[in-house]
């Protein structure tokens, strides 16, 4: 029984790390700092406004003695916040408050005393106005941020009220008992109002957040969250997969063993993270999509290179049928294994295999195979981002060519190192370049970008520092998507099919 009972124990002690162990590691993880918050606290003031100005209160009737009375059409003419703060709240949530606010309003008066009847307006000013919320941060059933609860406490301390008119004494008289259920109204539609800012506006704007991407014709990248926000008393963390997959395998998962990114800065609003995974899976994803293949023919192939490679394949060459000796070279060169990518406080670099295939094309017969050559290049990459665009710029630093079959056939193939290290700087790197120029969006919302970015290499990750500038208000973004869902932007034609030849630049 003790035996049983110190298991059980035991048990209970290792679960959370053995859920912590299961778990798999972000791709991506994105850190937004106190000063990112105090940007969108800016940005959210404004939106903020903008809601109280366009609250609806409900019209103020009734009777004291021969008093009817009707107080409708309310109006905020002005709105006076001086003292807010958004801050972070562990460990889900993000609290704002405002506090010491005022809110100017106008009202029109109905009132009937005996055959008496008065038609006006009320000036008044609401004072001491303090709000606080609370948001809580979830990740939904697809994966995307959202706004999932929110909690509001809205009071206000002192109520004015200003009179004109014949009947303004008696107004005056029962200035009290009006005012007091002017405030009791009004402050009972501010939380309601920011509700719906919070849980349909805000949460549409989430909405324009991409989760599922296509990137073009082969490939696109989940950005669905991992988990729940992880929020501290300074940042708030988002784990996302970043995953790139195969158009025509998109349920296929790519199992992820890198290290995991570790954030530690604060200095910048916003720090994005990337493991070694995430361009594993997108070298993966075009592996798989068969694309990572080039085919060089005729008047493609340089004329300095064909008279290098007819030279040193002259005695094959002569062998053959004189009706083929003259027929144009083409060149096949084909990744043979998903790169690698691996980063270093030095930098970050890709492995690649390929093989390369000589032949002889005559017209109308089949192509006759000169050589196939294994090759294994290194190349160094720049990761920089533009924008929301995360873009890679790769260069050519190491590159080694060899025989399968012999020593003595690598020993022969070394008089092409040169130029054909000279072919991949000059003819096929500007086309990679050309593919990965567009690059792949960050899951940020629609009107934010970044700025001033920075980018440090860890061992097995890289960080993007930068801070956030907003390119639109909340208001103009929310009001464009809210009527119509988000999609994904993905390309209109179907998923491209790897075929078993290469493909043309």
């Amino acid at each position: 029984m003790a035996a049983g009972s110190l298991l059980l124990l035991l048990l209970l002690l290792l679960l959370p790390c053995l859920a912590t162990a299961s778990r798999s590691p972000p791709g991506c993880r994105i850190r937004i700092t106190s000063k990112g918050l105090d940007l969108v606290k800016q940005e959210g003031l404004r939106f903020v406004e903008q809601e109280l100005e366009n609250i609806t209160v409900s019209d103020l009737h009734g009777q004291e003695g021969q008093f009817h009375y009707n107080i409708s059409q309310v109006k905020v003419l002005d709105l006076q916040l001086p003292f807010s703060e958004l801050r972070f709240q562990p460990r889900q949530h993000l609290a704002f408050d405002i506090n010491n606010a005022s809110i100017s309003l106008r009202f029109r008066r109905q009132l009937l005393y005996w055959f008496f009847y008065d038609i006006g307006s009320i000036n008044a000013s609401a004072d001491g106005v303090h709000i606080h919320t609370v948001l809580r941060l979830a990740k939904d059933e697809v994966g995307r941020l959202k706004i999932s609860n929110m909690t509001c406490n809205a009071s206000i301390a002192r109520m004015h009220a200003g009179f004109s008119g014949t009947l303004r004494k008696v107004y005056e008289f029962l200035s009290t008992f009006i005012v007091t259920g002017m405030r009791f109204l009004v402050s009972q539609q501010i939380c309601p109002s920011l509700e719906h800012a919070s849980l349909v506006l805000l949460n549409s704007l989430l909405d324009t957040v991409p989760v599922k991407n296509y990137v073009d014709d082969h490939i696109g990248i989940d950005y669905s969250l991992l988990q729940d926000p992880s929020v501290s008393l300074d940042t708030l963390d988002l784990d996302f997969k970043g995953m790139f997959f195969y158009r025509g395998r998109e349920s296929q998962e790519l199992e992820n063993h890198a290290v995991e990114p570790v954030i530690k800065e604060t200095e910048r609003m916003v720090y994005v993270a990337f493991s070694e995974y995430f361009f594993d899976s997108a070298m993966h994803a075009y592996f798989q999509a068969g694309v990572l293949a080039i085919e060089l023919e005729g008047e493609k192939v340089p004329k300095d290179l064909e008279v290098l490679l007819r030279a040193t394949f002259f005695g094959t060459i002569f062998m053959l049928n004189p009706a083929v000796v003259d027929a144009p070279l083409r060149l096949v060169l084909q990744v043979s294994a998903p790169p690698r990518c691996v980063i270093k406080p030095s930098g970050t670099s890709v492995s690649v295999s390929a093989f390369l295939n000589i032949s002889l094309v005559p017209a109308g017969r089949p192509a006759v195979q000169l050589s196939s050559m294994a090759m294994e290049t290194k190349l160094s990459a720049k990761v920089f981002l533009q924008g929301k665009a995360l873009r890679v710029q790769l260069d050519l630093r190491r590159f080694r060519i060899y025989s399968k079959q012999s020593a003595l056939e690598s020993l022969a193939l070394f008089s092409l190192q040169a130029p054909l290290k000279t072919l991949l700087q000059l003819t096929i790197m500007p086309i990679i370049n050309e593919r990965t120029r567009k690059g792949v969006q960050i899951p940020l919302p629609e009107g934010m970008d970044f700025t001033r970015e920075v980018v440090t290499n860890h061992a097995g990750f890289l960080t993007v520092g930068a801070d956030l500038h907003f390119q639109k208000g909340l208001r103009e973004v929310i009001e464009k998507y809210r009527a119509v869902p988000a999609t994904p932007a993905a390309p209109t034609s179907p998923p491209a099919v790897p075929s078993a030849g290469p493909r043309q630049p």
